[in-house]
């Protein structure tokens, strides 16, 4: 097993996957598996939603059904897995994401008299996302433990850099079909390569896990026991909580609408050198893909240069990035550079996200960073719940204005954070 400094090391996930460790083999082909599916289809789930006669209220809706899930599911999900173990757990948790998937396929045939056939989006939302429930918490505690503080940085950006890979393979992967077969029918290809994903990555993860060093915890405490965790955060967590929350519900307002501000309301269209002809579903794939590699290439330094500045720069320059994305977006003209250099230019945010979690575990006791991070997150996600209904209800009159107040709304954020956001010690 890798060493604390070894962890550190950006390239220690590919190390450790090519030596074939049993342990980081079968964490590693979910992760990456269950991302690809997910960034195959998350983005493009408002086109499908509105292909299937969605208004953008309802489409805002699923956003805000998305944040309650990510809400809530953490606790229940570890819950579950502390009482029945961790193979059983993710195998269980493997096998709901690709029903989902499943669902989404069958969507548009599934017709019910009298029952829109977008409300299966919503059904299958709460069945994908159930993989994503296990071992939040766990992943930060697990990096918190494995390098020295003033690393923590470096530590999540080597995790973030071999699941972020699928992130930019999986829209490519979507692209490609979608241009082939448009998007009515491509996009369904694409959903069910993800279910085979899920599926290849739930029986991994039960043949290959080692299930001889499951614990069995107790049962959860209720209510009581998340009350005294959010008591207990650290005060220096309090300002960042503040203004991550501010941004990120700016970002919630907007985000779904992205790809359709991309290829209905811009409308933009592409031919690239080799590729050909892209129409605007297509070349929204290709954006993202855009996005992503700019988040690969910048990642390991940006974190190693927080060694230097600190965290807090680096966090808020990613904050920075979050909150004028959206009103540049809306205010772009309808040309596929500009469009591409802007999604170039939002990579840039997930710069700041292995020294934001840095920044949240870091100042946890010790064996205490799975708590501080569930309650952590617990918070800011409820909080952003009603974003996207907000966004989605506001859009429906004028996407410019839900856009412009997004960015307004993640200023603030950003100038509060900079103003009251303390820096982990190790990096002050």
């Amino acid at each position: 097993m890798a060493t604390g400094r070894d962890r550190a090391d950006p390239l220690a996930a590919f190390r450790q996957f090519l030596a074939l460790e049993r342990d980081v083999l079968v964490l590693s082909v979910a992760m990456f598996a269950f991302s690809l599916g997910f960034q195959m289809t998350g983005r493009y789930m408002p086109q499908y939603l509105s292909f299937l006669g969605a208004s953008s209220v309802v489409i805002g809706l699923y956003g805000s059904v998305g944040n309650l899930i990510s809400a809530v599911y953490p606790y229940p999900g570890g819950a579950i897995s502390d009482r029945v173990g961790s193979r059983t757990a993710l195998t269980a948790f493997g096998l709901t994401s690709t029903l989902g998937f499943v669902l989404w396929v069958l969507a548009p045939v599934l017709d019910v008299p009298g029952l829109p056939v977008w409300v299966w989006i919503f059904v299958g939302l709460f069945l994908a996302q159930a993989w994503k429930s296990f071992g939040l918490g766990a992943t930060f505690a697990i990096v918190k433990q494995s390098v020295p503080p003033d690393e923590l940085a470096t530590g999540f950006a080597s995790t973030e850099t071999f699941r972020r890979t699928a992130f930019l393979l999986g829209p490519l992967l979507a692209a490609g079909l979608i241009a082939a077969y448009q998007f009515e029918l491509g996009f369904r290809y694409v959903l069910a390569v993800a279910a085979g994903f899920g599926l290849l990555a739930t029986v991994v993860q039960h043949v290959l896990y080692d299930a001889s060093e499951d614990s069995f915890g107790k049962s959860f405490e209720g209510v009581a026991q998340i009350l005294a965790d959010l008591r207990g955060m650290p005060d220096p967590l309090r300002p960042l909580l503040v203004g991550d929350t501010l941004v990120r519900f700016a970002n919630g307002m907007v985000y779904v609408f992205f790809v359709i501000v991309v290829t209905d309301f811009l409308a933009v269209d592409a031919t690239l050198p080799v590729v050909g002809y892209l129409g605007p579903e297509a070349l929204f794939g290709v954006l993202l893909a855009v996005e992503m590699a700019v988040a690969l290439l910048v990642m390991i330094p940006i974190s190693k240069l927080a060694r230097r500045v600190g965290l807090k720069p680096v966090v808020a320059l990613g904050f920075a990035v979050y909150a004028v994305f959206p009103v540049l977006l809306i205010a772009a003209p309808a040309n596929s550079l500009v469009v591409g250099l802007l999604f170039a230019f939002s990579g840039l945010r997930f710069a700041g996200l292995p020294a934001h979690k840095a920044l949240i575990v870091g100042p946890a006791e010790k064996d205490a960073g799975g708590r501080v991070v569930g309650s952590y997150y617990l918070v800011r996600n409820a909080v952003t719940i009603p974003s996207a209904a907000i966004g989605g209800w506001i859009y429906g009159f004028a996407p410019e204005v839900a856009f412009g107040l997004a960015t307004v709304v993640g200023v603030v954020g950003t100038g509060y954070f900079l103003a009251f956001g303390e820096d982990l010690d190790a990096y002050a």
